[in-house]
């Protein structure tokens, strides 16, 4: 910075110029299976003790917590612990019982709350609901790793959508990177009339619903602070599950309610560890541990259910994996150029 001198020769003021640092934000692929907001993450990273191993422990406990959300939502969708409940009962729970998790926290914090952007809170919530309930529908009849491995195509809905809604520019690795995923998610559809799966339309749809909810959480970026934002979506969220399920409800079992607690609690469980993840590491060295998802997937539905992912599966999911592991890159590199 250049400050004249009144005359010849006078000290020149010394000017300290604060280093400005860099934060990288998490690419969209982990906002989008998490509901968090990355720009608040980025924000905790400024003032948040750096911790590489903690926020790989952090992030790997929230993909486990993810995966067990699904296993229950598909515990319940079967008569294991009464009558089959109906997705819009499952989602229900899920939002009433992590409302119920997350007010408790606010409760303790006492965190400073600011004015909400309702519309915007109102239509990531909407989406958000939705996108779950079509999730929890799937895998009542298709695998929690297939249906796990299709959900991955929710960046790719985004950019889609970003590109009208947003005005954003797609390259062509972009492209490129869609398109892969797009083929692994037409070779888990098995489409042939003797194997294929119509559950598995409702996975894409949801991956679809979920990709306009990012286009909110854009939005809603920066804006709020993550507890606040948390605690804001769950409650309009229990608003809207609470009307959808009233045509479908039934009593559950005393094992059922369990089960529906443990849903709300895991799910608020797993968004906490998320936030705190990307608060203690580089995004770029967590986000490959959110893939993790599909492993604990796997895992979980081979203990419960006996099932083994076949050949099928695993090219499926590979080539998807491969797909939204291009467009995380490329979305890296962008951000580190802005």
């Amino acid at each position: 910075m250049y400050t004249p001198c009144d005359q010849i020769g006078a000290a020149k003021p010394v000017v300290k110029v604060r280093q400005i640092e860099t934060v990288r934000c998490p690419p969209q692929l982990l906002l989008l299976h998490f509901g968090c907001n990355g720009r608040t993450a980025c924000a905790m990273s400024r003032t948040t003790p750096q911790n590489p191993t903690l926020a790989a422990t952090l992030m790997l406990l929230a993909t486990a917590f993810i995966a067990g959300t699904t296993l229950i939502a598909k515990t319940l969708g079967s008569d294991l612990l009464g009558p089959a409940l109906h997705p819009l009962q499952i989602s229900h729970g899920r939002f009433v019982f992590a409302f119920f998790a997350i007010s408790s926290v606010m409760v303790v914090v006492r965190p400073q709350v600011t004015r909400p952007h309702l519309p915007l809170h109102i239509g990531r919530t909407a989406f958000g609901w939705g996108g779950v309930t079509l999730m929890f529908a799937a895998v009542a009849y298709i695998p929690l790793a297939d249906a796990t491995a299709i959900t991955f195509l929710n960046p790719v809905f985004c950019m889609l959508l970003a590109i009208p809604l947003l005005g954003e520019r797609v390259g062509p690795w972009r492209w490129g990177a869609a398109g892969i995923a797009l083929v692994g998610a037409m070779v888990l559809l098995r489409p042939t009339p003797e194997s294929f799966q119509p559950a598995a339309l409702l996975a894409l749809a949801a991956a679809a619903v979920m990709g306009m909810e990012v286009i909110f959480i854009k939005k809603l970026s920066g804006r709020e602070a993550p507890l606040q934002i948390l605690w804001i979506n769950n409650a309009i969220g229990v608003a809207i599950a609470s009307l959808a399920v009233l045509p479908v409800w039934q009593m559950p079992t005393s094992q059922q309610w369990m089960a529906l607690a443990a849903l709300g609690g895991l799910m608020a469980c797993a968004q906490t560890c998320f936030i705190n993840a990307m608060a203690r590491g580089d995004a770029s060295f967590v986000a490959p541990f959110s893939y993790a998802t599909l492993i604990f997937a796997a895992l979980y539905d081979f203990l419960s259910f006996d099932v083994i992912p076949d050949a099928v599966t695993l090219l499926g999911a590979g080539i998807i994996l491969t797909g939204a592991a291009i467009l995380a890159w490329r979305e890296g590199r962008a951000a580190k150029i802005a």
